[in-house]
């Protein structure tokens, strides 16, 4: 069965985005490389915080819009549960050293 990811990216300022895959290595990497245009290449959201996994797409989808819905506060509690220093959780994954953050 297929697996997906609800994620939280953030940058420099601690702006924070949400959103949903099913391959989380490499929707990382697309916004690091910044070749999705929008909010995340604009913002420059490289660093991944926050992560959680999912059965299913309609699953992923509701908790995603959950998470959005929330104030930020409720957001850095979430990020804070499962990352307390706000490192980059992809930084084992990503072998360019200039994409690294943390």
């Amino acid at each position: 069965m297929a697996e997906y990811y609800v994620y939280m990216m953030t940058n420099t300022s601690g702006m924070l985005y949400t959103g949903v895959t099913n391959n989380l290595e490499s929707r990382v990497y697309q916004h690091k490389m910044k070749l999705v245009s929008g909010f995340t290449s604009r913002y420059n959201m490289t660093k991944l915080v926050y992560y959680e996994a999912a059965e299913d797409v309609t699953a992923a989808i509701a908790r995603e819009k959950q998470i959005k819905g929330w104030l930020r506060k409720r957001k850095v509690v979430l990020i804070q549960s499962m990352n307390p220093e706000w490192r980059d959780l992809s930084i084992e994954w990503v072998r360019d050293p200039s994409l690294r953050s943390g």
